[in-house]
């Protein structure tokens, strides 16, 4: 027999559909505190569902997302009937963030966690020339390009893959490896690695052609090296409706033209 959650926490973003849905929703199921409920309710989109598996990492609550933004790919839909029932039957997914550590120009060392991906970015209108290693092992002595990003099986239908790199399901145990723009070597598209793997990018003219490190939210300036790698620790867990797995969405995207 499927458990129902007994008590719900909905949140909204600044949106007044999802605030007012939230209003709603807390109407006509209650409202707990948020670090006394079983279940968070995310409503808004997919910028907002990352904002809050952040704030819940490595909680005791899980994230069901419904979605009153635009795209909502980690969101389910919208509905106000038999809602918990629906989160009863959902599908539990743990997301494992990125750890990214970075050091900038002036020596300063930064960390921050990434769902979706860490991406570095060139800074100025000369391209980035990038030297990757993967686990120790210089694997592209020099990359020249716009950028490049290790993404996650989480974001990989996200920048990752707007930059032409590959859809990964969920529960795959890897990373994608893939470029921005990439000019030379010019036929470099990426890499699937084990999740296990680290990934270091030396910025090499570091001065001349200055780089940018994102994990999602968190963007630091003028890098010199940044280390990528899954973390051991944090997780977070996000619920899907069962007739619209993660996995089916994955499929889905796949067969899109």
């Amino acid at each position: 027999m499927t458990q129902l959650p007994a008590s719900l926490c909905f949140i909204s973003s600044d949106s007044d559909d999802a605030r007012e849905a939230a209003a709603r929703l807390a109407a006509l199921y209650g409202q707990s505190a948020r670090d006394e409920a079983d279940v968070i309710v995310a409503l808004g989109g997919d910028g907002f569902m990352l904002q809050t598996l952040h704030e819940s990492m490595d909680g005791p609550q899980s994230i069901y997302g419904m979605n009153r933004g635009s795209v909502g790919f980690l969101m389910n839909n919208y509905t106000e009937d038999d809602l918990r029932e629906r989160i009863g039957a959902a599908s539990a997914e743990v997301i494992r963030p990125l750890e990214m550590e970075v050091s900038d120009l002036e020596g300063k060392k930064t960390r921050a966690l990434a769902i979706n991906e860490v991406s570095l970015l060139r800074q100025s209108y000369q391209a980035a020339k990038i030297r990757i290693t993967v686990d120790g092992k210089i694997r592209l002595e020099e990359l020249i390009c716009d950028g490049a990003m290790v993404a996650t099986p989480a974001g990989s239908t996200a920048y990752n893959l707007s930059a032409h790199g590959p859809i990964l399901p969920l529960d795959a145990p890897l990373l994608a490896l893939t470029p921005v723009s990439a000019f030379r070597p010019r036929r470099w598209r990426g890499a699937l690695l084990p999740n296990k793997s680290t990934v270091h990018f030396d910025i090499l003219e570091a001065g001349k052609r200055p780089v940018n490190a994102v994990a999602d939210h968190t963007e630091v300036k003028s890098v010199s090296a940044v280390t990528i790698r899954e973390s051991r620790k944090e997780t977070a867990t996000i619920l899907f409706d069962a007739d619209h797995s993660w996995n089916e969405r994955i499929l889905a995207e796949q067969f899109l033209y």
